[in-house]
């Protein structure tokens, strides 16, 4: 069995994986865009009525449903698509000068929208498929009781939590690309996912699922400008805790440094 990559190889690869997927042509990055949103969606799903009507208590009751939410980044990770959330890591290559800011940015809006259509037209899709009913609305009720409370949430707290969602989603894509097997990168993912989920913290990708589809149910009243403030608040946490907090870091420990002794 081969040793997992060291850290400095890990930050080397994510240099070379982000030239390539800024230089990515337009339709298989938003059709790989809109896979990532649905299988946000998939997760978020999973997630909702995994922790419907549980007993286990608040704690465990987040850990296991933290444990399911996790099929989203294995999907896509293992399956193939591009997150946003994800893809903030490859603002190493632009720090090393691989790509312009253009590319980066290209990259990023054209990610987050497909990632948008995916996750809404996901809610949608089980609006119409009458799962929220389960349960004599059971579901529906855990559902709404998500939404209400991430749209509850101030201004600083969204934006917290989201930079401390992402530092978490990036670090589990960092440890996915120190793994060589896919056991390996699921067990990689797990944890760092899990994390997020059971501490209540805020993930872009996952609010453009929970809320249109609370909003489709017809039982809260969410105008779209809350939504989409929810969500720019939510985004720029993303960033910050993605881009800054982890590739940034990890980029002058790994990579800056190496240029300086070369």
């Amino acid at each position: 069995m081969e040793d997992a990559y060291k850290p400095k190889q890990i930050a080397q690869l994510i240099e070379a994986v982000g030239v390539a997927k800024a230089n990515m042509p337009f339709l298989q990055l938003s059709t790989l865009g809109i896979l990532a949103g649905a299988f946000i969606g998939f997760g978020s799903m999973f997630y909702t009525m995994t922790i419907t009507g549980s007993t286990l208590g608040l704690g465990p009751t987040k850990l296991l449903g933290g444990i399911v939410f996790s099929l989203g980044l294995i999907l896509i990770v293992i399956a193939g698509a591009e997150l946003f959330t994800g893809n903030n890591m490859i603002i190493i290559a632009w720090a090393d000068k691989k790509i312009t800011g253009k590319q980066l940015f290209r990259n990023w809006l054209i990610v987050y929208f497909a990632n948008f259509i995916g996750a809404l037209a996901t809610a949608w899709f089980v609006h119409l498929s009458g799962i929220l009913s389960t349960g004599d609305g059971a579901v529906a009720k855990t559902l709404i009781d998500i939404a209400t409370n991430k749209m509850a949430l101030t201004p600083l707290e969204s934006f917290i939590r989201g930079m401390l969602c992402n530092a978490l989603v990036c670090l589990a894509v960092w440890l996915c690309f120190a793994a060589h097997t896919v056991t390996g990168k699921m067990f990689a993912i797990i944890f760092p996912i899990s994390a997020f989920v059971a501490l209540g913290f805020e993930h872009s990708i996952a609010n453009m699922y929970f809320i249109p589809l609370a909003i489709f149910s017809g039982t809260v009243e969410i105008s779209m400008i809350e939504f989409l403030t929810n969500l720019l608040i939510v985004t720029l946490g993303n960033i910050i805790g993605g881009s800054l907090l982890v590739a940034m870091t990890y980029w002058v420990c790994y990579l800056k440094s190496e240029k300086k002794t070369d």
